[in-house]
């Protein structure tokens, strides 16, 4: 059984982000936020794609399988069921399949693969639920990664 990370950035460090994803010996990070911008330094994509490149991970954004706007100003207000509910209708899109056609494609290589998005708690956010759409077209052991908090100065 292939296995399938997934990894939230919420209050984490750059560090502890990748500490995470070497410990997990993941190879290919895949973003699925709808926007690759972040207030939180290191974080936006260009950025992430420049530190994955220092631990040899290499990036990808799959916009396709994001969360529409309104979706993401649910999951603000705390709204998570009804962000779930828009989630799983974008899901039916054409850019949404094709992106998870690409995601399918790409877990079958046997790549080890994390799933990211903001959200620290995976049962809050989209990605288990692209999760859930994956498993459809693929068996995988899912693990749910953490970043590693920093030590004290």
């Amino acid at each position: 059984m292939l296995t399938l990370a997934t990894i939230g950035y919420e209050g984490a460090t750059v560090q502890g982000f990748l500490a995470a994803l070497r410990e997990a010996r993941v190879e290919l990070l895949v973003d699925v936020r709808a926007v690759a911008m972040s207030r939180r330094p290191g974080f936006a994509k260009t950025a992430l794609a420049g530190n994955l490149a220092t631990a040899d991970i290499e990036y990808l954004h799959l916009r396709g399988l994001g969360t529409p706007a309104d979706g993401r100003a649910a999951a603000r207000a705390g709204r998570h069921t009804e962000m779930h509910e828009i989630f799983r209708e974008h899901l039916a899109t054409a850019a949404a399949q094709t992106d998870l056609a690409t995601l399918v494609s790409i877990v079958k290589s046997g790549k080890r693969v994390a799933l990211m998005c903001f959200e620290a708690d995976p049962k809050h956010c989209h990605r288990s639920l692209v999760v859930d759409a994956l498993a459809h077209h693929v068996k995988t052991d899912v693990r749910h990664l953490f970043p590693v908090e920093d030590e004290p100065d």
